[in-house]
């Protein structure tokens, strides 16, 4: 990579911009076919397959395509000071990286850091969700908000949790597991669609497969509302 790369790359600060959709050329950001996740706002005029050839070998791993996503988007959020999330050529949300990861706004930025998010509106501690039950939260709030638990929050039952101390529990069916490092993540149907994480031993103990009928449970202590 040339020295006046290096010097652009010094010079960004370690601003990121996450996307998702074509993005159209403006002088902060690249157009390419398919999907950017990460890349330096500060290089807009440098080509996109220098920039990928050459910053990919620096400590700053900011670009991503398609075909790299996962594993870049991650990395951009634990290095980055500030973020900005575009989706569809718009930005939608940007600022700290924790603020972000605690309040996320669109379910790509909930699926880029990891939570299950839904919209309703708050009445005290009951949330009734647009599309969905309701939700107990800690928080009280009135009006539109957000709500957000990971999937690591989640209990799975084969029967109704009676004497379960979750205040928050729905009818579920497994429609995909996938394999997530020593975990196995369960994608839910249902009366609340949702993703939950879960050890490879307990998925055996519960007998999980695609279209088993499960109950799902969150309490209320960790969920996070927020308003909208």
């Amino acid at each position: 990579m040339s020295g006046s790369l290096r010097g652009r790359v010094r010079r960004a600060r370690r601003w990121f911009l996450f996307g998702s959709g074509p993005l159209k050329r403006r002088s902060d950001r690249v157009q390419v076919a398919g999907r950017v996740v990460v890349v330096l706002s500060l290089l807009a005029a440098v080509p996109l397959a220098v920039v990928a050839a050459g910053l990919t070998r620096t400590r700053l791993d900011a670009v991503a395509t398609a075909q790299a996503a996962e594993r870049h988007e991650v990395r951009a959020v634990v290095l980055a000071d500030r973020l900005v999330v575009v989706e569809h050529g718009e930005v939608v949300q940007e600022g700290a990286p924790s603020h972000i990861a605690r309040h996320p706004r669109t379910d790509y930025i909930a699926q880029l850091v990891g939570l299950n998010l839904y919209r309703g509106e708050a009445d005290g501690h009951t949330v009734r969700l647009e599309a969905g039950p309701a939700l107990t939260t800690t928080e009280d709030l009135t009006g539109p908000v957000f709500v957000a638990f990971p999937p690591s929050a989640v209990t799975l039952y084969r029967e109704p949790p009676a004497g379960a101390s979750a205040r928050n529990h729905w009818r579920c069916e497994v429609a995909g597991l996938e394999t997530h490092g020593d975990q196995i993540r369960a994608d839910l149907t249902g009366e609340l669609p949702l993703a939950a994480d879960l050890t490879t031993v307990a998925a055996a103990e519960l007998d999980l497969h695609p279209g088993a009928e499960v109950w799902a449970a969150v309490k209320a202590t960790q969920t996070h509302a927020y308003p909208v």
